[in-house]
Formats: C-alpha cells, sequence, structure tokens
C-alpha cells in the first residue's frame, strides 16, 4: 500500500471528522450520523495504516482522532474538574451573553419603576407621609436604613444577604414558567422598594448617603437579580411564542438553561453579599472610605460585564446555549 496516496485520498475524510469532534456539542441529528460513520471508516483507514507500518507518524495521528472520536461517540465525561471548569468558562457565560437582551430588559423595566416610584415619593408629600408615621421615618432616615449594614459581624450578615438574594433570583427564575407574570411582579416590587427608599432618603437630605451605601454591592447584586428576572421572562415567553420548535422541547430546553443560570448566580450573589457585608458594612463603620468603597463595587461589576461579554461572547460563538451536553448516541438523529 503506498502511504502517501492512502493519505491523500482519505485526507478529506480524516479532516472532516476532526471538524465533527471539535464541534460535538452542537451537532445537528445528521451530523451526529455522519461523526459515527466516520469514526468507524477511519478506525479501519487506522488499522490499515497500522499493519502496513510505514508511517509512525501518520498512525500517531490517527491514533489521536480515533481516540477523540471515541470519547465522543461514546459520551466520555471529564473530570469534576473539568466540568465546573467547562462550566464557567462556556455554560453560564455562553448562557448569559445568548439571553442578554432579556436581562438587559429585565434591568431597564425594573430601575424605569424605581425611578417613578423615587420620583412619586419625593414629589408627593402625603405619598411621603402614608408610607411611615414621622417618628418611623426619622428612626429610618436618620439610623436604621445604614446600621442594617453594620448591626451584624460581616461574615453573618453577608451569609444572610446572600441566602436572601439567591431566594429573590430563585423566584424570579422559577415564575417565569407561569407565563412570567410574577416573575414581572417580583421585578417590579424591587423596583418599587429601591425607588421609595431611595425617595425617603433624598426626601429628607440624605440621596448622597443612600446612593453611596447601596451601589457598592447594588451594582453586582442588581446585576444578579436583573439576570434572574430576565432569564424568568424568556422562559414564560418560550411557553407563548416557542418558535419553530416544539413547545415542550423549547420550553426544556431553556428551562435547562434557566438552571444552569440559577447555579452561576449563586456564585455571583456570593460575591455580591462579601461586597455588602465586608465593603458596605465597614463604609458605615468608617473603616473604608467611600470613594474607596464604590470603586471597589464598580470594579467587581465591571469584572462581571467584561467575562459575560468575552468569555461568555467565545462560548456562544462556538455554539454554547446553556442546554445539557448530550452524548451523541443520545442525541435524535435523522431519520
Amino acid at each position: 500500500m503506498d502511504i502517501d496516496v492512502f493519505a491523500a485520498t482519505h485526507a478529506q475524510e480524516w479532516k472532516r471528522l476532526d471538524e465533527l469532534v471539535r464541534r460535538r456539542r452542537s451537532l445537528s441529528g445528521g451530523e451526529v450520523d455522519e461523526l459515527v460513520d466516520l469514526y468507524q471508516r477511519v478506525s479501519t483507514h487506522l488499522s490499515a495504516v497500522r499493519s502496513a507500518g510505514q508511517d509512525p507518524n501518520l498512525v500517531a495521528r490517527l491514533s489521536a482522532l480515533v481516540a477523540r472520536a471515541r470519547s465522543a461517540v461514546t459520551g466520555a465525561h471529564s473530570s469534576s474538574l473539568g466540568e465546573i471548569a467547562g462550566f464557567f468558562t462556556r455554560t453560564f457565560p455562553g448562557t448569559l451573553y445568548r439571553l442578554r437582551w432579556w436581562w438587559i430588559g429585565a434591568s431597564a423595566g425594573t430601575l424605569l419603576v424605581a425611578f417613578l416610584a423615587g420620583a412619586w415619593v419625593v414629589l408627593n408629600p402625603d405619598v411621603l407621609n402614608a408610607l411611615q408615621t414621622p417618628e418611623a421615618m426619622r428612626q429610618y432616615v436618620e439610623h436604621d436604613f445604614a446600621n442594617y449594614y453594620a448591626e451584624n459581624p460581616g461574615t453573618s450578615f453577608s451569609a444572610q444577604v446572600w441566602t436572601n438574594n439567591a431566594w429573590v433570583a430563585a423566584q424570579a427564575i422559577v415564575f417565569g414558567a407561569f407565563l412570567a407574570l410574577p416573575t414581572i411582579a417580583v421585578l417590579a416590587m424591587n423596583g418599587a422598594g429601591i425607588g421609595s427608599s431611595a425617595g425617603m432618603m433624598i426626601a429628607h437630605g440624605r440621596g448622597e448617603e443612600f446612593f453611596s451605601l447601596i451601589l457598592p454591592h447594588g451594582f453586582l447584586e442588581l446585576t444578579a437579580v436583573f439576570v434572574a428576572g430576565g432569564v424568568g421572562l424568556k422562559l414564560g415567553w418560550t411557553i407563548i411564542a416557542p418558535g419553530d420548535r416544539p413547545r415542550l422541547r423549547a420550553l426544556g430546553e431553556e428551562a435547562r438553561a434557566a438552571m444552569a443560570v440559577a447555579l452561576g448566580l449563586v456564585v455571583v450573589l456570593f460575591v455580591s453579599g462579601l461586597v455588602e457585608g465586608l465593603v458596605t458594612g465597614n463604609m458605615v463603620r468608617g473603616h473604608i472610605a467611600t470613594p474607596v468603597g464604590l470603586g471597589i463595587g464598580f470594579l467587581v461589576e465591571v469584572l462581571f460585564l467584561a467575562y459575560v461579554y468575552t468569555v461568555g461572547k467565545r462560548a456562544y460563538g462556538e455554539g454554547e446555549t446553556g442546554d445539557i451536553r448530550s452524548a451523541p448516541e443520545s442525541v435524535p438523529v435523522a431519520a
């Protein structure tokens, strides 16, 4: 057998198999069939080249290709550490990037509600007076708002905040299954709560204090809640308008992606909880200067957005959707 002629004859098949293996997470049914067929053929080519015993380099090259193809066909899994790394370098950021317009929209809508609620409180004394009694209002503005961040030790407060925010985010996502109406309510209530608090502080001349204390942790914390709300909205809209996918299939795909986002947000909210407990709390205690605290909060937010728009954009471009990574034999194939 002339090895050079053999290699030239089958070069396109080897190249095509390598391409399919690289794209194994995003193959169509027909491409999965093609992958299995090429794997069997190239395995035969490898046996022939080994039998000829003329080109050790070609044997090594085809052995590596067949081994990679076998892993793709049999659905071999990477180590636990590899799965965790893959989640945070592909699944989570890729899903965030794919759904970016949904959570950007949720951000804009919630902030609009907050602005309107705050303006309503500031511009209408009757509304302001209806929120609390004058004594309770004075207690909140002059003491309770700031003391909330400092009355408990930083670590325990961080854990408390983390649990609360994770619950809010989970509600925003899960409620999407109910046509997203409860998700909209969660976002609106959070927006109204932020706006009314801001309105009370601003109306009493403490607007600067409000924003200086809420922004360091609020940048990332609110972004996480907005992301959860956007994912919930997408889930609800998928039920209403599944597009060219069967409704149940579309809902399943988006629900699995939503659960991936929920898992990732646990880490994001853990970071924002640390900032709230250790940075905002120490700002109230006078241990951290306001500009430093604001800078830390802004930096954390910028890093998160850079993560989404670099790592996430790349993963999305490579076909990441956030759905489970099905092994080829378990993916529906072309008839």
